[in-house]
């Protein structure tokens, strides 16, 4: 049992050190793409910097590197624990790269990516959510924030009403709880509305 733990733990932070945004950003830009922009290495900066296409290769990897160690965890080690241990390194890797001198993204996308793993129907509610959001707002920070919090109240809600494992609200109410701490240099932005919105911020200095 604890070796499942240890193993899926490893491939998870594994997983989510890769970082995706920082190869897509040398192959597009011939530079660090956290010189630019926010200076993270998510799919949002890579589109402010880099263009759509570029941000799409970016999201649909760091998504895969939430996806993966979910399903190993269920399908492979039929253990949820397992599977949410490893979901939680893949969000921490993303955070933390090894690969990257521990300096990554906010962590959103494989989040979501590892919630989709996990559950399916509230991921697709939370995508529902997240796109109301953004049409509104035009402000991925905001979509993230909204997100996470609705992720978390309904994982929460569901595990407390015995529809889902206990593991996997540990696991989100962890992940959301670091997404919004990575998220308080937009927080305060929005607050005093200098947050970029959708297209903006690609050309100004890493500000975190």
């Amino acid at each position: 049992m604890i070796g499942e733990y240890l193993g899926n733990i490893a491939l998870g932070y594994f997983l989510g050190s890769i970082p995706a945004g920082l190869v897509v950003g040398y192959l597009w830009l011939r530079r660090d793409i956290r010189e630019a922009g926010s200076g993270k290495t998510g799919a949002t900066n890579v589109l402010r910097t880099a263009g759509p296409v570029a941000a799409l290769l970016v999201l649909v990897f760091d998504l895969g590197k939430g996806v993966a160690p979910a399903l190993i965890g269920r399908f492979v080690f039929d253990d949820n624990g397992v599977a949410a241990a490893g979901a939680a390194a893949a969000v921490a890797g993303h955070v933390w790269p090894l690969f990257a001198g521990f300096r990554g993204g906010r962590g959103v996308a494989t989040a979501f990516g590892a919630l989709l793993g996990l559950t399916p129907l509230v991921a697709l509610g939370v995508v529902v959510v997240a796109a109301l959001v953004v049409a509104v707002t035009r402000t991925i920070s905001v979509m993230s924030v909204v997100g996470g919090v609705v992720a978390a109240a309904a994982v929460g809600g569901l595990a407390l009403a015995g529809e889902l494992p206990a593991a996997y609200a540990y696991f989100t109410l962890a992940a959301v709880a670091l997404i919004e701490f990575m998220h308080i240099p937009n927080i305060r932005r929005l607050l005093t509305g200098t947050e970029p919105r959708l297209g903006q911020g690609g050309d100004r200095p890493a500000t975190g």
